[in-house]
């Protein structure tokens, strides 16, 4: 606690040496980020690292139909919702973001992009950030970086994402690790996060999230959030088969939940309703490889399989569900 004290006071000491007597308010987020619209599919996003803890907190904000906002910096963490408030009442990016640096005194030590709906893209890097800062905007997106070990990395950020492949959060991502590459943080790394939000909102804001993943703590937080974002392709894959299952399409769960297995093949639960899905459409060999691969591992799963007899998850003869349960 006394070193905790200790660092505190060391803090607010260099704050009021290097800021005069009233630092900005806000948390320390120097980081860096990106927010881009997709032109194909009109998906929005925010990505971000920091060495700082749980930085997908304060820093990434977005909303479906209305846009995607990044502050950082001595983050004002209510750029965000202010933000997107604007932009929900019809001001474009450029206009919503300098209301909001005009009614901020500590606008010199911010930093902030957004990105509406139809593309548009504003950012401000106040003159105070520390070095090295910058920010390039681009078509339909912008990224932005403080406290970078050099002035390399968003433009090797906006290089990445412009070059990059695959969909929106293959290539936030891209630029993330681009970042990293030429440098970075010049703390170090910590934490990482991708938010990214449908064209259009359907007033159901958990199914208007595309990608929403969080590394709050981690030696790699952007190897790790690139990981998360392939396990939640894969549990997407198998949410379509749980689905399927309640609509009586066997066929198509067993897609589902096979491309899901591709993804994370090392994954039981996967493995396990792949299982079941062979079983209900009359493949019982098959599904016996891989119901003994599962309840070898974790004999759990077979316990499970008495219980999904009653609620009909599984549909196979009385022989076959014995085959099933007397598995090794």
């Amino acid at each position: 606690m006394k070193l905790f004290t200790l660092v505190f006071i060391s803090l607010v000491f260099l704050c009021d040496h290097v800021f005069g007597q009233n630092p900005p308010p806000g948390p320390l987020t120097h980081t860096f980020s990106i927010v881009a619209r997709d032109s194909l599919s009109g998906e929005m996003g925010v990505a971000v690292q920091s060495h700082w803890f749980s930085v997908g907190t304060i820093v990434t904000w977005a909303e479906a139909g209305v846009g995607a906002v990044a502050t950082q910096s001595f983050a004002n963490p209510a750029f965000g919702p202010e933000g997107l408030a604007l932009l929900k009442s019809d001001k474009t990016a450029q206009k919503a973001l300098n209301l909001l640096i005009a009614a901020d005194d500590g606008r010199d030590f911010r930093q902030l992009a957004i990105v509406d709906s139809k593309g548009n893209v504003a950012t401000w890097t106040g003159p105070k950030c520390i070095a090295d800062a910058g920010h390039i905007t681009g078509e339909q997106f912008s990224v932005q970086a403080n406290m970078m070990l050099n002035d390399r990395i968003w433009p090797a950020m906006a290089k990445a994402y412009r070059e990059g492949e695959g969909d929106l959060a293959d290539r936030l991502i891209a630029a993330l690790e681009a970042a990293q590459d030429a440098g970075g943080d010049i703390r170090g790394k910590q934490s990482a996060a991708i938010l990214i939000v449908k064209a259009e909102s359907s007033g159901r804001v958990w199914r208007d999230r595309v990608v929403d993943l969080r590394v709050d703590d981690h030696p790699e937080p952007i190897r790790e959030l690139k990981r998360l974002l392939q396990v939640d392709r894969a549990y997407k894959h198998m949410n379509a088969g749980d689905v399927a299952i309640e609509e009586n399409d066997v066929e198509k769960a067993l897609r589902e939940y096979g491309a899901a297995e591709v993804l994370f093949p090392d994954n039981l639960e996967m493995k396990y309703w792949h299982a079941v899905s062979l079983a209900n459409i009359g493949r019982i060999d098959e599904a016996l490889v891989i119901f003994g691969e599962v309840f070898r591992q974790d004999e759990n799963w077979q316990e499970l399989t008495r219980r999904i007899v009653k609620p009909g998850l599984i549909t196979v003869s009385q022989e076959d569900l014995q085959k099933i349960l007397n598995l090794p």
